[in-house]
């Protein structure tokens, strides 16, 4: 312990295999709508961020961050909330920079080791008098919320009593390859073809300060990381950008109970990706790997709700009870 050394969910058998696992559910889950209260705060930088609450006026609340390219509408997003809003929390649904309809106004955007903008968000949630606060996060979501918990062990507001991370790309140099292995290109081209598109409407914004010849060419993180995201936000390179924004990086640093939930059959994950000796020994950071549930899946056959959602509530509740 806290490797957690046997986990109690497994895929139905009708799932053959770990790419039914992750896609099944992004097709067939619909929770419902929720009637989101959007609030705008202003970042450290003069930028924005849309924020989502559901208030329930009660003293302790969730936040949710999303995966790559998502938003607060996403379906993991809003089963999550919903499962929480059910058991008595209110709950924040916040979106990354131009992640909510409407393009943010620096030249950067986000990535998977961008806390500040989180950091931003749980200031000003602290600020409202919440008595607990806990951080939930899928994928690059999950990744923002392990950064931070282990880069700020210090500074964290007292009132943050956990953390999870759901299907987080610990190494982003080794997923970055694997993403780019063929069994993995249906993921990759959809990823791509959203960043790709962001990067115009960049180029648009700011003539001249985005070089777009060959674009269509990039047909890889690392391709995409080294012309684009390495510049954008100051680092030397892509491996550089990747050292600073893995997320397994800073595991050590933890100093607030939190669960990393990874299924060994992720199909963008290599092994680096599963941080068992960091697990192994520590006090504050579990570690829990279903055999089966692809990438983000955990699919609960016959519920309205998934296993994920009652595993990270069941994890919160037995630090805060």
């Amino acid at each position: 312990m806290p490797v957690i050394p046997t986990s109690n969910f497994k895929s139905p058998f009708w799932l053959l295999n770990e790419h039914w696992q992750t896609i099944t559910p992004a097709l067939t889950r619909k929770p419902n709508k929720l009637n989101y209260t959007r609030e705008r705060i202003t970042t450290r930088d003069d930028d924005f961020l849309d924020l989502d609450f559901v208030y329930k006026n009660q003293d302790q609340i969730v936040i949710l961050s999303h995966g790559l390219e998502g938003h607060s509408d996403k379906y993991y997003m809003r089963g999550m909330a919903q499962y929480f809003l059910a058991r008595g929390w209110d709950t924040l649904s916040w979106n990354c920079r131009s992640c909510s309809q409407e393009i943010n106004l620096q030249p950067k955007l986000y990535h998977h080791g961008a806390t500040e903008d989180l950091e931003d968000v749980i200031n000003y949630v602290s600020a409202k008098g919440y008595k607990t606060i806990v951080l939930i996060g899928f994928s690059l979501g999950g990744s923002l919320v392990v950064k931070y918990l282990g880069e700020n062990n210090n500074k964290i507001p007292s009132e943050i009593a956990a953390g999870v991370a759901i299907s987080i790309p610990c190494q982003l140099g080794s997923c970055a390859k694997e993403l780019s292995m063929p069994w993995n290109k249906f993921y990759l081209k959809r990823f791509m073809k959203k960043l790709k598109h962001k990067i115009r409407q960049k180029a648009a914004q700011f003539p001249g300060m985005f070089d777009l010849k060959h674009m269509d060419a990039i047909c890889s993180f690392f391709e995409f990381d080294s012309r684009f995201t390495a510049p954008m936000y100051g680092f030397k390179s892509a491996e550089d950008f990747y050292s600073y924004a893995s997320a397994a990086n800073y595991i050590e640093g933890i100093r607030t109970p939190t669960l990393l939930v990874s299924s060994l059959n992720d199909p963008m994950f290599p092994d680096d990706c599963y941080p068992f000796e960091a697990a192994r020994n520590h006090t504050y950071f579990h570690l829990e790997t279903p055999v089966s549930g692809g990438h983000m899946g955990y699919w609960w056959p016959g519920r309205k709700v998934s296993w994920i959602e009652h595993r990270a509530f069941q994890f919160i509740f037995d630090i805060i009870r």
